[in-house]
């Protein structure tokens, strides 16, 4: 086939039509030709032909004068998302090809295309912001096909659920679904999603970590649509609810305990005066008896009636709502004297290992209750130990505040009661050992106190309850006692 002439008028048109700016320049970098796409890309408006490039104010501020130089003297340049501002107030990214065209001798041109990709890396910016936040967001965060199938999950769907993400793509969520969600509730979520006038569930479920683990979990889910409106993927986000739910357990119990305060307090002051009754005519009896035997019942009596005003008064402890009296005491010289006071009670078989890292801890507090807290958890390391064992206090300063550590190697805590040893009236002492109103005092003067009571145990291995509380604001570091050692018997992180 012969070749045709280029049509000039056909060549014209597609200059005029092409989305790309073109446009050429001498070898003295002026302006021979633009295109329409270009002039408005570049806003060279009715820029007559014969324009200095190199000039021009805009190129220069781009940093384009440089290249532009290179490529009339004879050099290729390739120039990928420069900014190019072609107004006051609006700047915008441009890809540009340089490409020198030899003409006659002495004469040649540069053609230059010039490409807008500002919405391109736009779009590509938002990916990557959307990306980023997909991958750094402390929600669970899961994609999933139509059909339910798992196409990417996010870090913390791996950190909360023990999974890698290697392990889950291609499987559906059913991997960390708990028997305790009803199969109802997802034939409600599949019918919500699927609802192309709704296209989105949320609500709270329960699923289950690698470990078999529950998580109570607020779960979202909405579905992906493309430009025809059809359902492509679907996204859900869960919000991991342990620590709110812990949270709220608390603040139940909180309430709970505060009105069971409120009935205790009223039941003591109730039994009180029936009790003094009973204990005065007990006692006339005791007296008077005309026999042993009556004499016998009399004490049995008063036996009780002593036991049940020990309650009673716990109960008063428990009930009290008046706050401590403040001074400022040593809480390390008020470990050592509930020491010194409990210390008649243990046996031969059992070390007391007392261990002080500083010479004073200054808080400010109520003494007596403070020696009342360290007494309670000293004579409760004893009955753990039944008579053999070590028992250690020591004290010390941990993250700016005062604590003193009990420990002992008795038994430990089962994890099953662990939760319910501050409830009030909760023992696992033997008939008339105990009040189970204990540890529950000790909880509400070291709260009152503006301090905190925990527990770490391990089974076997004994427990430790640490009491902490602030130091006294503006004092100096407590200074380290003299012959400060490592902790004795069992370190925190063996108990945990």
């Amino acid at each position: 086939m012969a070749d045709r002439p280029t049509d000039p008028a056909l060549l014209e048109e597609i200059h005029r039509r092409v989305p790309v700016g073109i446009l050429t320049m001498g070898p003295d970098g002026r302006l021979t030709s633009a295109n329409p796409n270009a002039r408005r890309s570049l806003a060279l408006g009715d820029a007559p032909e014969g324009l200095d490039l190199l000039a021009d104010p805009r190129v220069r501020t781009a940093g384009l004068d440089g290249p532009l130089r290179k490529a009339v003297e004879g050099t290729p340049t390739t120039i990928r998302a420069v900014s190019f501002a072609p107004e006051p107030g609006r700047a915008i990214t441009l890809d540009i090809e340089l490409v020198p065209m030899p003409g006659t001798p002495g004469w040649h041109q540069v053609l230059a295309i010039v490409t807008d990709v500002t919405e391109r890396l736009n779009v590509q910016r938002r990916a990557e912001l959307f990306y980023q936040s997909f991958l750094h967001s402390h929600d669970v965060i899961e994609v999933t096909d139509r059909q339910g199938v798992l196409v990417d999950v996010n870090p913390a769907f791996e950190r909360v659920y023990g999974y890698s993400r290697e392990e889950v793509v291609g499987s559906k969520p059913r991997i960390v679904r708990s028997p305790r969600t009803p199969d109802d509730v997802y034939q409600r979520l599949w019918n919500e999603i699927l609802d192309p006038k709704k296209g989105r569930w949320s609500g709270e479920i329960v699923n289950i970590d690698r470990q078999g683990r529950e998580h109570p979990i607020l779960l979202s889910i909405d579905a992906i649509r493309n430009a025809a409106g059809e359902i492509t993927h679907f996204i859900g986000v869960a919000t991991d609810l342990s620590e709110q739910k812990s949270f709220e357990r608390q603040v139940a119990r909180a309430d709970r305990l505060a009105s069971i305060g409120q009935l205790a307090a009223g039941v003591a002051h109730e039994l009180n005066t029936p009790l003094a009754n009973i204990m005065l005519i007990a006692e006339s009896l005791h007296r008077r008896a005309p026999s042993p035997w009556v004499q016998g019942r009399a004490d049995a009596l008063m036996k009780q009636v002593d036991a049940a005003s020990r309650i009673v008064h716990g109960l008063l402890d428990f009930s009290r709502n008046y706050p401590p009296r403040v001074d400022e005491v040593d809480l390390t010289e008020i470990a050592a004297e509930a020491v010194s006071f409990a210390r008649g009670k243990q046996s031969m078989d059992i070390e007391v290992v007392e261990h002080y890292e500083v010479a004073s801890l200054p808080v400010r507090g109520d003494r007596l209750e403070l020696l009342q807290v360290f007494v309670n958890l000293i004579n409760n390391a004893y009955d753990a130990m039944e008579g053999k064992g070590t028992l250690t206090i020591s004290s010390g300063v941990a993250e700016g505040l005062a604590e003193v550590s009990i420990t002992d190697t008795g038994p430990g805590i089962p994890p099953s009661i662990l939760p319910r040893i501050f409830e009030p009236f909760f023992t696992t002492k033997t008939d008339g050992k105990g009040t189970g109103l204990g540890l529950a005092i000790c909880h509400g003067i070291v709260r009152a106190h503006g301090g905190v009571i925990d527990v770490a145990t391990e089974l076997g291995r004994g427990a430790r309850f640490t009491v902490r509380l602030p130091i006294v604001p503006g004092r100096a570091p407590p200074e380290p006692a003299e012959g400060a050692a490592a902790r004795g018997s069992l370190a925190a992180d063996e108990v945990r």
